[in-house]
């Protein structure tokens, strides 16, 4: 998967204005708004309550929170993931390709060090 800069730029008027952390927690509650709206407030209650999890520390929790998704849907986590990542991608303008033996933090990992190598690049002009 390519994820280089491009015009596109992901659509922001600058570099600057892409936060990744608050793309990637938008990603998260689309995905979880797949079940409904008190099914996503429930799970983000029991994150907290039995993973020790917030929803702001997702990003620096990444393996924490698909694992805890994993204890609370067992085999059902990696749908939820699925789309997660799908939405991340979408979100970011990216282009989403399936990777063998790659997982869920794999994917968010890769789409930050796109985005902090595109803001790099802006930086120096190129």
């Amino acid at each position: 998967m390519d994820l280089s800069v491009s015009s596109r730029l992901l659509g922001f008027h600058k570099l600057g204005e892409v936060n990744f952390e608050k793309t990637l927690l938008r990603a998260v509650d689309s995905g979880l708004l797949l079940l409904g709206e008190t099914p996503r407030k429930a799970i983000f209650y029991h994150l907290n309550a039995k993973f020790q999890l917030e929803r702001e520390n997702i990003l620096e929790k990444i393996e924490e929170f698909a694992q805890a998704l994993n204890a609370i849907f067992g085999s059902g986590a990696e749908i939820i993931e699925k789309f997660i990542v799908k939405e991340l991608y979408r979100r970011l303008r990216f282009d989403f390709e399936e990777k063998m033996n790659f997982e869920f933090a794999d994917y968010v990992r890769q789409a930050e060090q796109s985005v902090s190598d595109m803001k790099q690049k802006g930086e120096r002009g190129t």
